[in-house]
């Protein structure tokens, strides 16, 4: 006959089998909470992409890289003398880009403030786009939209050689011409726009005067700048000896026209 302790003493089986049936029902319990807040997490997301509120990892772009900006610690490199005494001192700005280009900006405006002549230097780095069409920057600096179709308008000779000329295509009345003039070696870019003059061949003339009359105050660590102007200094004549506009290459010449 048993003993009534005997009767109630819990086996080491049954202990196992109540520990395991808890630990089921733990995992079954958390399994459903997992679920529970999963179930949360996805009708929040797609809360927030209904809203346009959720960032697009995949279209995301990349942070715009640096561009030009203006150098305010750096020294001119150029000069220019007045062209007339009448026009209030020219305005001198650099812009520096971080893969190394250079660019020196002239301005002169007349009593009125109103913007007559720009000149810029533009010693181009790695940022320089051979791809980018010369009539795009020209245009812009004429105050022009950047798609605005240009034409040659002939050629001048100055100490740099032969300097061409554009303006708005089909445009026959007198207004601004712009100029370029690009240089391999060095790697140089010459160009800007002048309103000045009553006439075609005057404004020609004060963009030849200004050219000529453009020095070189340092060239830094550029022995090839230096060496440029050197030898441009050489061919240079005062815009008293120029005389008449006639020495110019006018822009009836057929062969000079064209789109640039």
């Amino acid at each position: 006959m048993q003993s009534p302790e005997a009767s109630t003493a819990v086996s080491p089986t049954q202990i196992q089998l109540a520990l395991l049936a808890f630990a089921d029902e733990v995992v079954g319990t958390l399994a459903h909470l997992f679920a529970y807040v999963g179930a949360l997490a996805l009708f929040a997301i797609l809360a927030l992409a209904a809203l346009g509120q959720l960032p697009d990892v995949q279209d995301e772009e990349p942070a715009d890289k640096p561009g030009w900006s203006v150098a305010d610690r750096s020294y001119p490199a150029f000069a220019v003398s007045r062209l007339d005494s009448q026009e209030k001192t020219a305005s001198y700005t650099i812009f520096r880009h971080p893969e190394g280009g250079r660019r020196d900006v002239l301005r002169w405006t007349d009593t009125a403030d109103k913007p007559v002549a720009e000149l810029e230097i533009y010693r181009q780095g790695a940022e320089f786009d051979v791809t980018r069409p010369a009539a795009a920057g020209l245009a812009a600096q004429m105050g022009l939209g950047a798609a605005t179709p240009l034409e040659q308008a002939g050629l001048i000779d100055t100490k740099f050689g032969p300097v061409a000329l554009f303006r708005p295509t089909g445009t026959t009345a007198q207004g601004c011409l712009g100029y370029l003039k690009r240089s391999e070696e060095p790697a140089l870019q010459i160009s800007g726009f002048s309103c000045q003059g009553g006439s075609l061949p005057a404004t020609r003339a004060a963009i030849a005067c200004t050219l000529n009359r453009l020095t070189l105050l340092t060239s830094g660590n550029e022995p090839k700048l230096a060496e440029m102007f050197a030898h441009a200094e050489l061919r240079r004549r005062s815009c008293d000896s120029q005389g008449s506009p006639d020495w110019l290459l006018g822009a009836a010449n057929a062969q000079l026209r064209g789109a640039l």
